[in-house]
């Protein structure tokens, strides 16, 4: 019974701890961007944020959830050259939408997570490309294209 205490008080500290670990970075780390923004840095801590772009020249920018969420519709965006974005997620999910002309080059890395790139490869060797890196752990990433819906 001991043991069983021990680890239950073990386990409501740690949660207790990541939880108020997690408030804390909320407030020092703001989101920074809008729908009109060439540049974002998108931070999901314990919420979510939904973002329908309609930069001119998306430069690209970060995103980082922990034990949260970020939706970002780039389909009405026009890429700029070299466009990167440097996506962290713990415990938490990013699904980004481009538009189907488009070429998503990856370089992110997983640790109990999962990245799933479901872009088809455009037929243009000129095509905008958008290059992803960062990490995944316990989390996941999506990008996807579909056609906006008239």
């Amino acid at each position: 019974m001991r043991l069983f205490r021990t680890l239950l008080v073990f386990k409501l500290g740690f949660w207790a701890g990541t939880f108020a670990s997690a408030s804390l970075l909320k407030r020092a780390f703001p989101s920074r961007g809008d729908a009109d923004s060439d540049e974002v840095r998108l931070v999901a801590i314990l919420d979510g944020i939904e973002l329908k772009s309609r930069a001119q020249a998306f430069r690209g920018g970060s995103m980082f959830t922990w034990l949260g969420g970020i939706a970002v519709d780039l389909r009405e965006a026009t890429l700029a050259p070299d466009a990167r974005l440097e996506l962290g997620s713990l415990f938490g999910g990013i699904a980004v939408r481009v538009p189907a002309g488009w070429r998503v080059e990856s370089d992110v890395q997983t640790l109990a997570g999962g990245v799933a790139v479901g872009v088809p490869e455009p037929d243009d060797p000129n095509a905008p490309t958008l290059r992803l890196t960062g990490f995944s752990a316990f989390g996941g990433i999506a990008v996807g294209a579909k056609p906006i819906e008239s």
